[in-house]
């Protein structure tokens, strides 16, 4: 396209969630709390599992990174969420607009991966318990890290590199609460609609490539777990439960919003909210109540942080 035909609007309009002025307090209140929870339930793990050597394992490793990613995917839509509920003009910058779509395909792209290699890594516990320090060591474990950061960045600049070269010339409202593909897209001075759906088909590739891994994965574990004993078979399942539970929550409203848009605003602005907002929430809490390792590695830390202050 000739740069020279380009026209950049200078901001785009987010609607958000509601136009009720009251509605728009209470959400305030509600997303702040749930935002600081979030904040400190990933930044908790992070630290835990950083500091107590009991934790000092690949699965723990790979936790702490999907905890870590979980607190950046919050936080690129978020704030600026929380802070527009108390603006009358809720507007963003086409720059700010352009880097929230860059860093929610960046870090959703490399957590749908990181949660291909999380299932790996039980597959390879459960399945192959002997070969288990020798498969998954620090430096595979690094590497496979590596890999779901640079699929996340091939995925979103696959994105950007079509998006920042789209024409903006008519209507520059956007009916929700962040800058995603579809919604952009559909502001463009262009019949819109094969983009949109090829812009669709890049995500829905990748996330549907991701969740079909899993399945596969999480098929061969719960065969192993049929036939092992009914000991490991409970501890097994009890952590393989919480990996399926964060995949599903995750996967869901992104299969709904990229691979069958229902093209239903209030279910898309719902769907956003739960893979912006929910799934970093519940993420912590699942992995923190159904882990001993993280129970007794909290209480360590309680100890150590009594005993200290006792020593003042």
């Amino acid at each position: 396209m000739d740069k020279g035909n380009l026209s950049v609007v200078p901001d785009f309009v987010l609607l958000g969630l509601c136009r009720s002025w009251n509605m728009q307090v209470l959400l305030l209140l509600i997303f702040f709390m749930l935002y600081l929870i979030i904040v400190s339930g990933n930044i908790v793990i992070m630290i835990l599992i950083i500091t107590d050597p009991h934790l000092h394992s690949p699965m723990y490793f790979l936790l702490a990174n999907l905890s870590f990613v979980d607190l950046w995917l919050s936080s690129v839509t978020t704030p600026k969420m929380i802070t527009d509920f108390v603006r009358e003009n809720k507007t963003i910058s086409f720059g700010g607009c352009m880097c929230q779509i860059l860093f929610v395909h960046f870090v959703g792209g490399g957590e749908m991966v990181l949660l291909v290699v999380m299932a790996y890594d039980r597959y390879v516990a459960i399945c192959k318990p002997l070969h288990y320090s020798a498969i998954m060591n620090l430096q595979k474990c690094v590497g496979l890290v590596a890999i779901s950061w640079t699929t996340g960045f091939v995925h979103a600049m696959s994105q950007m590199v079509v998006t920042v070269q789209l024409s903006f010339c008519g209507p520059r409202e956007i009916d929700s609460f962040f800058c995603d593909i579809p919604l952009v897209i559909k502001l463009a001075c262009i019949d819109s609609y094969n983009l949109g759906i090829l812009m669709n088909a890049d995500s829905g590739v990748l996330a549907m490539t991701c969740f079909i891994l899993l399945l596969i994965s999480y098929t061969y574990i719960l065969l192993t777990v049929r036939q092992s004993s009914k000991t490991g078979a409970s501890r097994a399942l009890s952590t393989c439960t919480a990996h399926i539970t964060v995949v599903v929550l995750f996967f869901g409203p992104c299969i709904f919003i990229y691979v069958w848009p229902l093209s239903i605003t209030w279910v898309d602005k719902f769907l956003a909210v739960f893979y912006s907002v929910i799934t970093p929430l519940l993420n912590p809490a699942i992995y923190t109540l159904r882990n001993k390792e993280i129970k007794n590695a909290i209480k360590r830390f309680r100890s150590y942080y009594m005993h200290s202050k006792r020593n003042i």
